[in-house]
Formats: structure tokens, C-alpha cells, sequence
């Protein structure tokens, strides 16, 4: 009898231990928390608030409809894009994991899905740095007493370079709609801005490759840029949500700042109204086009980037009982209103640069390098 009470006793000792042992390691484990709820709310908002606000936004409006793209913008906003982004933020929350652990709780065979999630925000990672550096070329280049991309007498630029149309241009030759012009001589030429010629040529040396497959030298200014944008990436992160956290109240609300600036400038610029009223007018007929559609849905899924994991893993150091709902709306709105806001300092430069050019605002634009 005192054997089997003696054994039940070793059991029951033996699986307190272990109970133990399991309670220690969960708790050694305990993920941490973002130290204020903002810092949250604003890494989400500096992840889903970037370029394609401020430049893929607005070029749709102006390639399809104008103000009518809203339409198809909002409707798959509410259907597709926030559901999602609601989505993502709950799963990263309950599970507390990141993506591939969190994907692997779910259905331990999509556990691939969150290997995939990754992968491609590895390689988003490497174009996204690439246009990261050159903003960094061109604000280091902003310091220049006379900005280099405003002249056309620099070494890299050509015979067809032209400033904005002076009273010399308009005595000496005249101007056409299609972004060319005759000369004094009555022969018809290519015109390029300064500025065009100063990120294809200066920045991006174009003119030494003939091709994908032909890359040339590398540029060490570019070079030195983009390690610059990795040192400053690789330290934002370095402590995790400790530093990020800490590093976003700056990445966030600084381009805020800038794009006020730009937008109060941008409208005292001559010509801005017309542009303004460009984006605004609606013209319903391009509803018709499914493309428009597309381009909507693009625009809404790779803007607000569910699918990339980041979400995951910045809702998995919230509180286990935040409302992730009220965030997902509210950046989701924040996300949407900067597109918006984004497209009145987008086009009241384009109307001042059509005023300057004699031309309509729907002439002034190019989708980028033909």
C-alpha cells in the first residue's frame, strides 16, 4: 500500500514538474508589446502610406477618368482591401507569431504560404531601396546653389534639352502639343526637360546601356546611396519594435509635412486650379473599361499591401485584447485620404507645368521611359 501511494505521489510530483518546466518555457517566451498604442498605429501607417499614394494614385486618376476613378477605388476598398487588411491584423494579434509561424498554426500545410509572404517582400525590398536611394541622390543633389536638373548647359545633357518655354523659345521657333519642337532652322526635334535628361542620363547613365542586357559600370554614387538606405533600414530595426517604434514617429509624420508644404506651394502656383479641376472633373465613360476596374483593385491591394506579412507581424506585439477592428478602419481611412490628398499636389504642379507649356494638363504627363 505505501508503494502504490508512494508511487502516485512520485507521479504526481513528476508531472508538476513538468507542468512547470512548460509554465517557465511559455514564459520565457512571452512576446513583447509596442510600449504606446501610437507606435503601432503609425508603423502601420508608414508601411501602407508610401509611393504608390503619392505617384501611382494620382497617374491612375489622371489615365482614367479623373475624378471618376474614385468610384471603382472606393467600391473595392470596401469589398476587397480592408477586409483583408482587417484580416491580417486579427491573425497577426490572436497568434502574437509572425507570418510563416502564424500560417503554420493555422493549417500546418500552408505553412509554405507564409515562406511565400516573405519571399516576396524580400524581393519588393530590393525596387523599393532602389527608389529610396535615388531620393537620396537628389536631396543630396539639392544643395547645389543652381539644381542641376533645372539647366540644360551640364556635360550630360543633349542639343534637345529646352528649359520651360521663354519669350526666346517663342521668337525663335514655335511650340507643338506633342513634345516637339521646330526650330529657328524649320527642322522638327524631340524636346526634353532638364530634369528628364538629369535622372535618365546624370542619375540613371541610360545612355551608356543599349538594353536589359546590357547593364554598364556601376554608378558608386547610386552605390554609396543605397548602402546608406540599408545601414539606416538595418539600425531602424536593429532592436526591433524598441527602435522602430521609436524611428516611425519620424518616417510617418515628416512626409506629411513635406506633402503640405508641397500642396500649399502647389497651389499658388499659376495654372494650379486647372490642374486641380482635371483631377476632379469626373468623366464617367471610362467606368466602361474594365481596366479601370483593375487598375482600381491594384491600386487598393497594393497600396494598403496586405499579403506581404508585414501586418502579421507588426499586429503580433499588440495586446492580446486591442481593438484591431478600430485600427484597421482607421488606417485604412488615413491610407485612403493621403491617396486623395496625394492627387491635388500631383496635379496642381501638373496644371502649372501645362501653363507653362502652352498645352492641356492631359499632355503633360508620360507613364515613365518609352
Amino acid at each position: 500500500m505505501e508503494m502504490k501511494v508512494k508511487s502516485r505521489s512520485e507521479g504526481t510530483n513528476s508531472s508538476l514538474q513538468s507542468n512547470t518546466r512548460n509554465v517557465e518555457v511559455i514564459s520565457t517566451t512571452v512576446r513583447e508589446t509596442w510600449s504606446k498604442k501610437a507606435d503601432f498605429l503609425l508603423s502601420v501607417i508608414g508601411f501602407a502610406v508610401d509611393l504608390a499614394n503619392v505617384w501611382r494614385f494620382p497617374y491612375l486618376c489622371y489615365k482614367n477618368g479623373g475624378g471618376a476613378f474614385l468610384i471603382p477605388y472606393l467600391i473595392m476598398l470596401a469589398v476587397g482591401g480592408i477586409p483583408l487588411f482587417f484580416m491580417e491584423l486579427a491573425l497577426g494579434q490572436y497568434n502574437r507569431k509572425g507570418a510563416i509561424t502564424c500560417w503554420g498554426r493555422i493549417v500546418p500545410l500552408f505553412k509554405g504560404i507564409g515562406y511565400a509572404v516573405v519571399l516576396i517582400a524580400f524581393y519588393v525590398d530590393f525596387y523599393y531601396n532602389v527608389i529610396i536611394a535615388w531620393s537620396l541622390y537628389f536631396f543630396v543633389a539639392s544643395f547645389n546653389y543652381v539644381l542641376p536638373w533645372t539647366t540644360c548647359d551640364n556635360t550630360w545633357n543633349t542639343p534637345n534639352c529646352r528649359q520651360m518655354i521663354s519669350l526666346n523659345d517663342l521668337l525663335n521657333g514655335s511650340v507643338e502639343e506633342n513634345a516637339t519642337y521646330i526650330d529657328s532652322e524649320g527642322i522638327q526635334q524631340k524636346r526634353t526637360s532638364p530634369a528628364e535628361e538629369y535622372f535618365n542620363r546624370a542619375v540613371l547613365g541610360l545612355q551608356h546601356s543599349s538594353g536589359i542586357d546590357d547593364l554598364g559600370s556601376i554608378k558608386w554614387q547610386m552605390c554609396l546611396c543605397l548602402i546608406a538606405v540599408y545601414l539606416i533600414c538595418y539600425f531602424s530595426l536593429w532592436k526591433g519594435i524598441s527602435t522602430s517604434g521609436k524611428v516611425v514617429w519620424f518616417t510617418a509624420l515628416f512626409p506629411y509635412v513635406v506633402l503640405l508644404v508641397l500642396l500649399v506651394r502647389g497651389c499658388t502656383l499659376p495654372g494650379a486650379a486647372e490642374g486641380i479641376k482635371f483631377y476632379l472633373t469626373p468623366d464617367f465613360s471610362a467606368l466602361a473599361d474594365a481596366n479601370v476596374w483593375v487598375d482600381a483593385a491594384t491600386q487598393v491591394f497594393f497600396s494598403l499591401g496586405p499579403g506581404f506579412g508585414v501586418l502579421l507581424a507588426f499586429a503580433s506585439y499588440n495586446k492580446f485584447h486591442n481593438n484591431v477592428y478600430r485600427d484597421a478602419l482607421l488606417t485604412s481611412a488615413v491610407n485612403s485620404a493621403t491617396s486623395f490628398l496625394s492627387g491635388f499636389v500631383i496635379f496642381s504642379v501638373l496644371g502649372y507645368m501645362a501653363h507653362k507649356a502652352h498645352v492641356e494638363v492631359k499632355d503633360v504627363a508620360t507613364e515613365g521611359k518609352e
